[in-house]
């Protein structure tokens, strides 16, 4: 469907040389929003406040290179036809939730190893943190107007038109085309598996499964959403988001299943203080 809208001002604030994207800011307040989910949660546990707060230092930076290595790796011929700093204008948007993924279990699993606490302890507490951020991180892709779908019909624009507000409506509507808001649908879902977590979390869980259903959860909205967006990575024919989630979600499974079966999973949480691993 053809549209005429003007589009949200990317810039947030412009000061001389300085230049803050809404994009950057929108990130920042979810992973800060995140840190103090965390931080409450390890108060619960018994936790000292700074075990969490020294953990999102580290992988807040780490997860945000390795977001922007995966998606660079992927989009290889977009960077090698320019020049060589375009591969870190991330304030153009162009980093994979994946790969931010990767850099912060990584960061999680040395960091679990130097302060002798439980890697799963840690990624339990930080679940609902990361999902929540993603949520708001969304929104980032919103004022960039990226991470959307196709393009709608007039019928499908007038059905939305109920529901969305005009501000969401007139974003999509890019170069004159209206496209379908991906990166809306992908928020809400994540904002429901950050109630199941939640009430999960609540239910005295085995040890490591807040976490894992955290990946599976996602994993699952993730790989119908993804069949909708314009801008997927590809490996072959195939989106790389697509084959991700199933790899997580299979993975997930196996590990519950194994974890369960010798008897690794078999610490719950109580709320009472949590000791260091032996």
């Amino acid at each position: 469907m053809s549209c005429s809208a003007p589009a949200l001002d990317r810039v947030f604030l412009d000061i001389g040389p300085l230049t803050i994207y809404w994009y950057g800011l929108i990130i920042a307040a979810g992973a800060f929003i995140g840190l103090y989910l965390a931080t409450k949660e390890s108060d619960r546990l018994g936790l000292q406040k700074d075990l969490m707060v020294d953990l999102i230092v580290f992988a807040i930076p780490i997860s945000i290179i390795f977001a922007r290595i995966y998606y660079v790796i992927f989009e290889w011929e977009r960077y090698t036809g320019g020049t060589w700093w375009d591969v870190f204008a991330i304030w153009e948007g162009g980093i994979a939730i994946h790969g931010a993924l990767i850099g912060a279990v990584l960061t999680t699993i040395v960091y679990a190893r130097v302060k002798k606490v439980s890697f799963w302890q840690l990624t339990d507490i930080a679940a609902p943190s990361l999902i929540l951020g993603q949520a708001i991180g969304r929104w980032g892709n919103f004022m960039n107007q990226e991470a959307h779908g196709g393009a709608i019909s007039e019928a499908t624009y007038n059905s939305f038109h109920q529901y969305l507000p005009d501000f969401i409506m007139n974003q999509m509507c890019i170069d004159g085309v209206m496209y379908h808001p991906t990166f809306l649908y992908e928020s809400f879902w994540n904002i429901v598996v950050l109630i199941i977590l939640l009430i999960l979390r609540r239910k005295n869980p085995l040890r490591g499964e807040v976490f894992v259903s955290y990946l599976m959860a996602y994993s699952v909205g993730r790989f119908f959403i993804e069949g909708m967006r314009t801008d997927s990575l590809y490996f072959g024919p195939f989106r790389v988001a697509q084959l991700i989630s199933i790899a997580i979600i299979l993975i997930g499974l196996a590990v519950i299943v194994y974890r369960r079966k010798t008897g690794q999973a078999n610490k719950h949480y109580n709320g009472k203080k949590v000791t260091k691993k032996k």
